[in-house]
């Protein structure tokens, strides 16, 4: 929503603080307890070698990552040829609140000889489960979660299973476009809001000239409207589809409001006439739908739901319908959907936003609880049925939703949530619900009974622009190495379920943030970069109106301006780049759904590599955060790719073999090589 809105500075430095000494930790725990890179020698000798352990929720490591309540579950874990005497799967299982044993037993050898597999199987049941590893050669073991390796048992940080959960395979294989209707393309010019054509709040409409400043002139900036629709959404499908390549159309709020950003909903039912009407939305999702402009699409609205406008009909503070509002009467229908302190002027409001008054959720099978979700007619389900038939809802501020005027974060706001989801699901089973948070979004998660996934600023919006623009992302100070880079991804994809981490949106930009591009104080080649990894790491990527081809913005609204036409083209070096890479994506299931493995950490040279692989193919990533170029030296070994084989470098076309376990590529500075086989 309002950049304001999400985060102070002071909260925004104590996140960063915490995470960035949560994956300095890691990294100086990884780099002690790991090997060198090259020794690969293993042997019964009362010694793990913790450089050859492996193991996550891969299609190799785990035949049921989405598990029925009647599947078993028989997980692989890899070690170096010859090195252990046993391995053992210890899993708590919530069922019974006690912890079980499975002992493994040896499978098999990888194709170059180098690892040893072994197997366990987890019994079926519907209950929840959380495992880890410990794996013995003679007098000396190690322990392996999803948090990491360790001599002493874990406390925490353990892979979950959770029977009965998936996430939408679509969300899965997906790019996502996001974009803020007003700044993107002027579809239907009869539409547009014309300076003064109404005042809210004291402040008039400004029609701006399309290019020109987000800024009122004295004015309000959230009354500064530049014409983009959903007829303008519709237009230019065919550059969303085939030449960005991305298949999934996230829309900022879209309902009836006064403001430009429509977080102010003042009627759930009705699109904003200056986006176009309800039946401009069934077009739209007709034709995103359709495989006649490229392949099918799916489009998420934003659901704001923790608050109305203070112009609702349902509150009414400027008596503009002839029912009476909360606002207006105590005996109004809707008097129970707010809270008031001090009927009318003191009442729960978003953030201390009077615009923004708090619903008021009440208990399960209240009013405003069977409004938004409850019944057949709600806004949740409307929209999801026909003739409409949206794909998922992404929940604004979802973790304030709430009774009584509380802020959220409680038993009763992930009661409200689990509703909703059910409300959701028994619409459309596949569609996506996606949360809006900014730190670790597990207590929304890791139940399997809330949210699909989150918006990842903490897992990876945050640790890229650290890592690649030496900025956070509210354009502070901030830098990491490549090995604290690395910590912090492996730390925050802990914090979720494999199902959950591969639908997580990886955005570089928001609304709600600076943009990127100006992060990266304009040197497109760190837009290069970021798309490279964006695209080739776990989760959905998401690309914010612009990020294309960099973007610039500052703060809230500056991050929302208008998209350049004249740029925005496939001749763009970064948007021709852009979609090159979602073409690599959606062509390698790997890069979408195989498991994930740290390779390199050179921080002394801005050095980063890891793997993803699955049964079809092994695919190394190196990326160089470096101003000029390095040489490369990357340990396929790790990916089992054997000496003599080829790779091809799916971005240059370049073919190298593997020699003593290793590929070397040189590497643009700010660029990367994706090393297929």
């Amino acid at each position: 929503m309002f950049a304001s809105k999400e985060f102070s500075p002071k909260g925004l430095q104590h996140r960063t603080s915490a995470r960035r000494a949560l994956c300095l930790a890691l990294a100086a725990t990884l780099a002690a307890g790991a090997l060198p890179l090259t020794a690969r020698a293993a042997s019964n000798d009362n010694n793990v070698e913790w450089n050859g352990l492996f193991h996550d929720q891969g299609p190799l490591f785990d035949n049921h990552i989405e598990p029925t309540s009647s599947q078993a579950i028989t997980l692989t874990f890899r070690t170096f040829k010859g090195d252990i005497t046993s391995a053992t799967i210890k899993y708590y299982d919530s069922g019974d609140s006690a912890f079980h044993s499975v002992p493994m037993s040896w499978s098999s050898n990888d194709a170059t000889g180098t690892f040893d597999y072994w197997r366990g199987t987890i019994p079926a049941s519907a209950s929840e489960k959380y495992y880890r590893f410990r794996i013995t050669d003679g007098s000396a073991s190690a322990w392996y979660n999803a948090a990491g390796i360790s001599s002493s048992e874990p406390s925490s940080g353990d892979f979950f299973v959770i029977p009965g959960f998936s996430t939408p395979a679509w969300m899965k294989n997906g790019v996502m476009y996001q974009i803020f209707p007003d700044r993107f393309y002027n579809g239907d010019t009869a539409n547009d809001v014309q300076t003064g054509q109404y005042c809210y709040k004291g402040h008039c409409t400004e029609k701006h000239a399309w290019g020109s400043t987000v800024y009122a002139s004295g004015g309000d900036n959230n009354l500064v409207f530049f014409g983009g629709d959903l007829a303008g959404v519709d237009q230019k499908l065919g550059y969303i589809k085939n030449t960005v390549g991305a298949n999934i159309v996230y829309l900022n709020p879209i309902f009836s409001a006064p403001s430009v950003h429509k977080y102010d909903t003042a009627d759930y039912s009705t699109v904003d006439p200056a986006f176009g009407s309800n039946a401009t939305l069934q077009t739209l999702l007709g034709d995103l739908h359709s495989t006649g402009n490229g392949p099918h699409g799916y489009l998420m609205l934003d659901g704001v739901f923790n608050h109305t406008g203070d112009a609702h009909k349902w509150f009414d503070k400027y008596n503009n319908f002839s029912s009476a509002g909360a606002y207006e009467s105590q005996q109004s229908v809707w008097y129970g959907y707010y809270d008031f302190q001090q009927w009318p002027g003191t009442y729960a409001s978003f953030l201390g936003f009077d615009t923004l008054p708090k619903l008021d959720y009440g208990a399960s099978g209240s009013a405003v609880r069977s409004a938004i979700y409850g019944s057949s007619s709600s806004v949740v389900k409307t929209y999801l049925k026909a003739p409409y038939g949206i794909d998922g809802w992404r929940l604004d501020a979802a973790q304030y939703i709430d009774a009584g005027g509380n802020n959220g974060s409680d038993a009763t706001n992930h009661q409200i949530l689990a509703e909703l989801r059910t409300a959701v699901k028994s619409v459309n089973p596949n569609a996506d619900i996606l949360g809006e948070y900014f730190g670790n979004a597990g207590p929304w998660t890791t139940s399997g009974n809330q949210w699909d996934g989150a918006m990842n600023y903490d897992g990876f919006t945050q640790p890229v622009s650290e890592w690649i623009t030496g900025r956070d992302y509210g354009n502070g100070a901030a830098s990491i190495s490549a090995s604290q880079f690395d910590a912090w991804l492996h730390g925050t994809r802990a914090n979720y379920p494999g199902p959950v981490q591969q639908v997580m949106a990886n955005f570089l930009s928001s609304h709600d943030i600076t943009r990127f591009g100006t992060r990266a104080a304009g040197d497109i080649w760190k837009t290069y970069l970021a798309l490279i990894f964006q695209m080739t790491y776990v989760g959905t990527p998401t690309i914010y109106y612009g990020d294309e081809y960099g973007m610039q913005g500052g703060a809230d609204p500056d991050n929302r301006r208008t998209f350049d036409w004249n740029t925005g083209t496939s001749t763009n070096s970064a948007v021709a780049l852009t979609g090159k890479l979602t073409a690599i994506r959606n062509a390698y299931p790997a890069l979408r759904t195989g498991s994930f493995i740290s390779l390199l950490t050179d921080d002394s040279n801005k050095l980063y590599a890891y793997g993803r692989f699955d049964a079809s193919n092994r695919i190394a990533v190196a990326l160089n955060n470096d101003s000029t170029s390095h040489t490369v030296t990357v340990p396929v070994w790790q990916l089992s790719m054997t000496n003599g084989s080829t790779v091809t470098d799916l971005l240059s076309g370049a073919h190298y073999t593997v020699q003593n376990g290793s590929v070397s590529v040189s590497v643009n500075g700010h660029y990367g090589a994706i090393l297929a086989q």
